[in-house]
């Protein structure tokens, strides 16, 4: 069995010329390779195996963010075909009416060249703000699997590994108001309404959390995970009226976003299962020993699912 990760997938936009995203039509395509040489897994037999330790052969679709493009895109796409998937989504825009951190950095650098952005970063931040930047796993294991220049690693590695969320916000701040026009920096122009969230609900798509802030686990004390994982949790359980199960995927992924705490919570928290990203299949191990930490692979390890280049 193998679980695939999406984030945005949408057609081009001239606003953001240097966007990260899967178009809309590889998307597509590559539902119809998923469908030729694998097949999807029907949901009964997805959570049957978490009982009978039973693993279904086919693909299971996963989708982080609670990005617009998600209803206006990929649900109406799986509506289609009647495949299902499971929407992660953090729940700080919802609660604050602000774009997260996280996205705010891909609007940035979705927006304007890398290096004019990186010039301007490392005129605000000073070594104060970032306590991690020698920690070696944040160093070494980060960004693997994506292709990005190296001012947009910099970028990202400073404001999402490096910096403490003490100061991380404020210099966002900063950069939104110098390079990134006030009709983009919307929630209502990058995520899912709670109608939206519901709707896709009620035509049997799962929601699960990707916590409130989108922050990285392992960075956070075991009070603040709890809170990420028990806040999302309640909000998303009050948007759909009841979650159908409770399920998580760790804010960008790896064994070193996340720790033993952040698993204990979550099996506290009678989550069902929660997807980390590693790039192999699904197995019965997985499945009886750890279903805290199930592997994911990235869109991109397949036919249709990079980033065009334009």
């Amino acid at each position: 069995m193998k679980a695939i990760m999406y984030h945005y997938v949408c057609p081009f936009n001239k606003e953001l010329p240097y966007f990260k995203n899967l178009n809309n039509e590889d998307f597509i395509q590559q539902l119809d390779f998923f469908e030729k040489h694998f097949g999807f897994v029907t949901k009964r037999d997805f959570l049957d195996s978490f009982k009978t330790g039973i693993i279904p052969t086919g693909i299971v679709l996963t989708f982080d963010d609670g990005l617009k493009c998600h209803y206006d895109f990929v649900f109406k796409e799986l509506k289609k075909r009647n495949l299902w998937g499971i929407f992660y989504v953090p729940t700080n825009a919802y609660s604050t009416n602000k774009v997260i951190d996280v996205h705010r950095i891909h609007l940035l650098l979705g927006r304007n060249n890398s290096k004019l952005i990186y010039d301007e970063l490392i005129k605000i931040v000073s070594n104060e703000m970032l306590p991690d930047l020698h920690k070696k796993e944040f160093n070494e294991l980060t960004y693997k699997s994506q292709q990005n220049d190296d001012f947009t690693l910099l970028v990202k590695r400073i404001l999402n590994y490096y910096i403490s969320y003490e100061f991380r916000e404020q210099v966002l701040d900063k950069l939104m108001v110098k390079f990134v026009p006030k009709e983009i920096d919307k929630v209502s122009y990058l995520y899912l309404s709670p109608e939206e969230i519901n709707e896709m609900h009620e035509n049997g798509m799962f929601i699960g959390s990707h916590t409130v802030s989108h922050s990285v686990m392992s960075k956070l004390s075991f009070k603040e995970q709890e809170k990420e994982i028990i806040n999302s949790f309640e909000l998303l359980n009050n948007i759909t009226k009841g979650l159908q199960i409770k399920t998580f995927c760790y804010p960008y992924g790896g064994f070193h976003t996340f720790t033993n705490e952040t698993e204990n919570i979550l099996i506290n928290q009678d989550c069902l299962f929660s997807f980390n990203v590693e790039h192999r299949d699904i197995i019965k191990e997985d499945i009886k020993n750890r279903p805290q930490a199930l592997p994911r692979y990235d869109c991109n390890c397949f036919p249709y699912g990079k980033c065009r280049e334009f």
